[in-house]
């Protein structure tokens, strides 16, 4: 049974052979060493929800929002993780990153793993708004934003952040691949903590129906809060991503 004061998790998505989430931001997918003052899990928390063992596809930054996937039998868990390992399935994420971005961009640059293994990686972006807030930061007069919509061919770990912060346009709230002076900068002006990364979507063949499957995630409330401050509120109304 879950407990009362646990978390209820938003379902976007349930068959007899997945569910998916919308992660909050902040909250583990499962239990690491690396972060030992964590409490509730993803997992956990789901499996709690359902009453039954869950299994998590695939994996999203502790600091990322957005469509988690699980497999609820070891069978249709090793089928999705195929479909990432092949790169069948589809994702689409949402950014607000430093400076104003290229209308479109590639970028094509190898990851290095912690045991030093080079990866190729490739992540395709689309810039959907840009803002200039009268608040000088630094050297500058202004300080300069872009909402980008983010497709990453590849899933290396820490794939967006890294890549952005090599084009020199570092995720807002990105620790420690963002810029230090922008994160204190929106802690202490508009007490945001929130990375603004949003896995926003999720596309693929579901391996036993053969249906085509999409699950979006709606966007969370702190991410919604710094888009309203930018003048982004209708920016996505009409997107087709």
């Amino acid at each position: 049974m879950q407990k009362e004061d646990s978390l209820a998790l938003d379902i976007l998505y349930q068959d007899v052979y997945i569910v998916a989430i919308n992660k909050p931001h902040g909250l583990l997918v499962h239990p690491s060493p690396l972060a030992r003052d964590a409490d509730e899990f993803a997992m956990q928390l789901l499996r709690d929800q359902l009453s039954q063992f869950v299994y998590p596809c695939h994996r999203l930054d502790r600091k990322t929002g957005g469509v988690l996937l699980f497999a609820l039998n070891t069978a249709q868990n090793k089928n999705i993780q195929m479909l990432f390992a092949e790169r069948k399935i589809d994702k689409v994420y949402f950014a607000i990153v430093r400076g104003y971005c290229d209308d479109l961009g590639e970028i094509d640059y190898p990851l290095k793993r912690d045991d030093g293994t080079v990866q190729e990686a490739f992540t395709a972006y689309r810039t959907l708004a840009r803002a200039e807030l009268p608040i000088p930061l630094g050297m500058h007069d202004t300080s300069r934003y872009s909402l980008v919509i983010v497709k990453p061919e590849t899933g290396r770990m820490h794939q967006i952040r890294k890549h952005f912060k090599h084009i020199l346009h570092p995720i807002i709230g990105d620790r420690p691949h963002g810029c230090n002076k922008q994160n204190k900068f929106f802690k202490e002006r508009w007490q945001m903590h929130t990375m603004l990364l949003h896995a926003a979507s999720l596309s693929f063949i579901h391996p036993e129906t053969l249906n085509l499957v999409r699950i979006d995630a709606p966007i969370q409330d702190e991410f919604q809060r710094m888009m309203a401050m930018m003048g982004w509120e209708r920016a996505l109304l009409k997107e087709d991503f």
